[in-house]
Formats: C-alpha cells, structure tokens, sequence
C-alpha cells in the first residue's frame, strides 16, 4: 500500500477518489441496487422525520386543547354550581312564597267576611244618619252638609262610592255631631220674630237638644229644640233679656254669672 502524506486541503480529493475507485470495482448492477437502497433509506428517513414532526406538533396540540378544554369544564362547573344555588334558593323562596301566600288567602277570607257585614250594615247607617239630621241646628246641618249629601239615596240603582269611602262619611258626620253636641255654639242667623216680620238674631245651642235666640235689643227671644224628629223654634220674648244676657256672657261682653234660661224636657 501507497502511503499518501497530505494537507488538510487535500483530504475531500482524496476521499472522492478512493469512493470512485470503490464504486469502479463494485458491478454496475450492484450500485444501482445500492443507490436505490440509499434512496428508498432516505425516503423513508424523511417520511420518519415528517412523522415524528407530526406526532410532536399532535402533541403540542393536544396538550394545548386539553387545557383549553379543561378552563372550559372548570367553567361549566362553577355555573352549575351557582345554577344550583340559585334554584336552591329560588325553591326556598317559593316555599316562603306558598306559606305566606296561604296567609294571606286566610286574611282574605276573613276580610271578606268583615266586608260582608260592613256592607249589609253601612246602608242602614247611612238612612239613620239622614233622619237623624233632620231634627239638629241648622249651624251643624251647615258643617256636615259636604259629607251628608254624598250618602245615596233610597232609590239609587248603582252607589259609586266604595265601601270605605261611605264609612268615611258616615264616622265624619258622626264626630261632627259629637263635637257639636259637646260644646256651647254661637251662630248669627235670621229668625221668624212670630209677627211676620223676620230680623238678625244671635242663636246659642246647648249641644244639639237645646237652643235659644235673641234680638240685638234684647226684646225678642225664643226657645229651640229637636222635636218629633225636626228641629223647632217657638217664640218666647220673656226669655228674651235672660238669653241676651247668656250670649254676651259667652262672648265676654259681660262678667259671668248664673242665668236661668227655659228649658222644656219631653
């Protein structure tokens, strides 16, 4: 054998030309088949290469799909969490909701009855009040007349006042008479003198039972009271000075003291 001594430059030449000898000994037949081995060996190692790639890129997919998957249960498991407290909740309110709903038709019930029996007896209420106030003074008539004038009539087909706006009027015309009937009232009014002439009088009521009349000069006078349902006014001048008296007591034009009046009791 040659021994060949070369520079590092040299080498590659003289590798291609020992491979070229190699390949001038080996049969025609048998490179060929060799080369095609070499080929098939790098087809298939670029067929592996790709697979592997692929394989990695499945990977790297399937682990960054299954975190997106797993974020999107994790979701799906909170709302239906709070979809489950929700109707938890909503389930208690609905019981809460039967129990006082049951409540309520009892109440109901029971207001309905009450209905019943204010409204059979708010009619009768109403009729007595009307006949009532017949027979008071004409200063209390006066007052409770915005309220009286809403009761209805016997002969009304339809009452379109509700139940409690009646009652409204019915306990107002009541207190009103109350407090008339509690108090001493003086009221200017125009009377009949008993002569045919009629004059400017000063009326003092006790209550609603008892009244009195007198003229400025104090010479005319007259004694009211509720009889047979009407209120009725009958002149009586001896009383004329002693009521005069009476009203200006009342309205501090005089100093106090005791006046006998008349008074009828029937």
């Amino acid at each position: 054998m040659t021994s060949i001594r070369t520079t590092n430059d040299r080498q590659p030449v003289i590798v291609l030309t020992f491979l070229a000898i190699a390949f001038s000994v080996i049969p025609l037949s048998a490179q060929q088949t060799a080369g095609e081995k070499v080929e098939n060996t790098r087809e298939l190692l670029g067929k592996w290469v790709e697979t592997r790639r692929l394989i990695s890129k499945e990977k790297q997919d399937w682990a960054l799909g299954q975190e997106v998957l797993q974020d999107r249960i994790d979701l799906i498991q909170q709302e239906i969490a709070s979809f489950s407290k929700r109707i938890k909740d909503a389930k208690k309110s609905l019981s809460e909701l039967d129990k006082k709903k049951g409540a309520l038709a009892k109440e109901l019930g029971t207001l309905k009855e009450a209905g019943d029996v204010l409204t059979q007896s708010i009619r009768p209420l109403e009729n007595r009040l009307s006949s009532l106030l017949v027979g008071v003074p004409a200063p209390l008539l006066e007052r409770v007349e915005p309220l009286s004038r809403r009761f209805p009539r016997s002969d009304a087909k339809e009452i379109k006042l509700s139940l409690s706006e009646r009652f409204q009027n019915v306990i107002g015309v009541l207190n009103a008479i109350n407090k008339f009937n509690s108090e001493i009232n003086v009221a200017s009014e125009v009377r009949d003198l008993g002569d045919g002439k009629t004059a400017e009088v000063t009326a003092l009521y006790i209550g609603i039972s008892q009244g009195y009349y007198a003229n400025a000069a104090g010479d005319r006078g007259g004694v009211g009271s509720s009889s047979s349902g009407k209120w009725i006014w009958h002149p009586q001048n001896s009383a004329a000075a002693k009521i005069s008296k009476a009203i200006k007591i009342l309205n501090n034009e005089e100093v106090a003291g005791y006046v006998l009046l008349p008074l009828e009791i029937k």
